[in-house]
């Protein structure tokens, strides 16, 4: 199982305690998120679950989406803040999870239970420590955005960042998506696939790889506290549609 993956999670569900362990399966969720499938539009894709209407899919692994769902043409890495955005936009409101050996269906209305509970609106509240990557991947990703960004007009900047969370230890690399309320859905999807579809698969050693979409008005304060973090930054000028990359190995360079 790559790093992209919920080895917590699988767990769980192989050794079929989503029951019984209800408690430990939703902290993985929102601790470490889930994969979740796109179509070759980039969009993502939904299920039917017993007759219950549709229901966003999560894998717990890259291979585990390819196996349960061949049909999908990838999977995208979702922590709680993209879930919930995801059930925001869709108004689906269960997420089904599964493993190569189980499967559970969870309310999302439990994972915003959870958050509540741990006394945040988001997991970067209290849980998640957010600073620069030079990591080799997280300078791939800035020379990718600089050269894409401007094909997603609706997207008015990306952070990249390194994020440890505190309680898990878990490290990934994390990029802050700040996108237009009138952006077309799967806009966040699609840029994704768009950064990794010329790079190298992400190998065992690897950090994983998280996004969160951020609203430009809604969340202008987390906006705001992003670009005093020091983090690589790409964002396109709406005046001259020029691309500026910022990081600390130079004071910015536009294309």
């Amino acid at each position: 199982m790559t790093t992209t993956g919920n080895p917590v999670l699988a767990g769980i569900l192989d050794r079929q305690a989503a029951r019984t362990e209800g408690e430990q399966l939703l902290n993985a969720i929102v601790d470490f998120g889930v994969l979740v499938p796109v179509d070759a539009n980039g969009s993502v894709m939904f299920v039917g679950m017993e007759g219950s209407g549709p229901s966003l899919p999560g894998y717990t692994s890259e291979q585990c989406c390819r196996e349960r769902l061949p049909q999908s043409a990838g999977a995208v890495h979702c922590d709680v803040a993209r879930l919930l955005d995801i059930e925001r936009q869709t108004k689906v409101a269960t997420l089904s999870v599964f493993s190569p050996g189980g499967y559970a269906g969870i309310p999302m209305s439990l994972l915003h239970q959870v958050l509540q509970q741990r006394g945040q609106r988001l997991p970067e509240d209290r849980t998640l420590t957010l600073g620069r990557s030079t990591h080799p991947r997280a300078v791939a990703l800035r020379d990718a955005l600089r050269d894409r960004l401007r094909d997603f007009p609706e997207v008015h900047a990306v952070w990249i960042g390194h994020a440890r969370w505190n309680e898990s230890g878990m490290e990934q690399l994390m990029l802050h998506m700040a996108i237009g309320s009138q952006a077309p859905e799967g806009t966040a999807d699609r840029l994704m696939k768009a950064l990794l579809e010329n790079q190298p698969a992400i190998g065992d050693e690897e950090p994983a790889i998280a996004l969160r979409v951020l609203d430009p008005v809604a969340e202008a304060d987390e906006i705001s506290r992003l670009d005093t973090l020091g983090l690589d930054t790409v964002r396109v000028d709406p005046a001259t549609r020029r691309t500026e990359v910022v990081s600390q190995e130079y004071d910015q360079r536009p294309e």
